[in-house]
């Protein structure tokens, strides 16, 4: 009986926090240190109430318990033990991903604030659909978690901003090339390659926000091991890094 009950018990326990999930979090953080408030803060609370309305997990297991506001305060307080500036022991069951977020951005608080604020917009924002767009394309690692990776392949997938970037190239150079290392997939693939190149949205997801528009100047046009070479690790190669990076490897 007591197996049973602990089986239940186990299968109803609410899903881990997601990346899109701790950088809100980690940003309340900084904004209302844990042992100044409680989980009756109104900032504590709101955040419960946008977590639950990002639609990152749909049915969670225990409505009551799902990112409520006791929840939240207790994720602020896992962070304790990773400032350097507190020197109590705080929550310790945090998990990797904890600290992985909190190496990345508690060294850049702009950068955390304003990715912050690119989820809390398109979380009340309209999401837009995007071409072909997978399962495997949300859940595959990236840097801005599942709602901003949604907004980028969007973006960089719409048809008719892909066909105008693709029309200015055939224009402006009478090819498709990758413009970081001029790989043209005609040359190599013959006519199966004919017309193909992928699209990389330049602009920093922290700034992908409702109703801003994309720009022919925002694609840049990438053979796949480029565009690949810029998401592999975080934060992202700038496209002008990327460019520097393919030009120094091509000298030595």
């Amino acid at each position: 009986m007591g197996s049973e009950t602990n089986f239940k018990k186990a299968s109803q326990r609410n899903p881990g926090w997601t990346r899109d999930e701790l950088i809100l979090a980690l940003d309340l953080y900084f904004k209302q240190r844990p042992l100044r408030i409680s989980h009756h803060h109104p900032e504590v609370i709101a955040l419960s109430e946008l977590l639950n309305c990002l639609g990152i997990h749909l049915n969670p297991p225990d409505k009551h318990t799902f990112r409520n506001p006791n929840s939240v305060y207790m994720k602020l307080c896992n962070f304790l033990p990773l400032d350097p500036g507190y020197k109590g022991k705080g929550l310790t069951r945090g998990g990797a991903e904890d600290a992985r977020i909190w190496n990345e951005f508690s060294a850049n608080l702009l950068d955390l604030a304003a990715t912050a604020a690119a989820i809390r917009a398109n979380a009340i924002g309209p999401i837009p659909e995007a071409p072909l767009l997978t399962d495997a394309d949300v859940d595959d690692e990236f840097p801005e978690g599942r709602l901003l990776r949604r907004i980028h392949i969007a973006r960089e997938r719409n048809p008719k901003i892909v066909q105008l970037a693709k029309n200015r190239a055939f224009k402006l150079h009478g090819k498709l090339a990758c413009e970081a290392c001029e790989f043209e997939f005609s040359r190599r693939y013959g006519d199966w390659g004919k017309g193909y190149i992928e699209c990389h949205h330049v602009i920093p997801v922290s700034q992908l926000i409702p109703g801003t528009k994309t720009k022919l100047k925002d694609i840049a046009l990438l053979c796949s091991n480029c565009h690949r070479m810029i998401h592999r690790r975080r934060p992202w190669l700038g496209f002008s890094e990327l460019k520097n990076l393919v030009n120094r490897t091509a000298l030595d």
